[in-house]
């Protein structure tokens, strides 16, 4: 995919009612802390919490499918409002159809900001293509905009503010 013009890109993020995301590599830096009981920790990046809450303020939604189970990221979505959160889920697509028609979303209306190979199939079906800027070449190329931060470091707020500006919401 090539990246969008200035105005193509500003078009397409002022249609967008749902911004689809991915943890690990997105909300998360990427990395998984294992405890001495296996307990599993990650950090979040407390500005792209902010984001989301201002996107859902602002009426529009946020979808987060990952691939990874982690109810400690349940928690935290949830805690900032998102409803629609599916875990556990390899292949992405069925929950990202099932979200959008629950929402009564088209392709058109949606963004996905992905990191790696997995969150390839969404990329390509949705109009605004994002990734963070140390994804997984093939999500580069697959994006139609890269963010300047790295996931978990404010890559999610920056992609909410893109969105939030291009409609006149920020």
């Amino acid at each position: 995919m090539k990246r969008l013009d200035d105005a193509e890109l500003q078009a397409r993020a002022a249609n967008i009612r749902c911004l689809f995301l991915d943890i690990d590599g997105v909300l998360t830096d990427g990395k998984l802390y294992i405890g001495a009981n296996g307990e599993e920790t990650k950090t979040n990046y407390v500005r792209d919490g902010l984001g989301i809450r201002m996107m859902l303020k602002a009426g529009l939604q946020v979808a987060v499918i990952s691939g990874r189970p982690s109810e400690s990221m349940r928690a935290r979505l949830s805690w900032l409002g998102v409803e629609h959160i599916a875990l556990d889920t390899e292949d992405k697509a069925p929950a990202y159809v099932r979200i959008r028609d629950a929402l009564g979303l088209a392709d058109a209306q949606c963004a996905h900001m992905g990191d790696d190979t997995p969150d390839l199939p969404l990329m390509e079906r949705v109009a605004l293509a994002l990734s963070v800027a140390d994804a997984h070449p093939k999500a580069l190329s697959a994006a139609h905009w890269v963010s300047r931060y790295n996931g978990g470091n404010g890559a999610v707020r920056e992609a909410i503010d893109l969105i939030l500006e291009a409609q006149g919401r920020a």
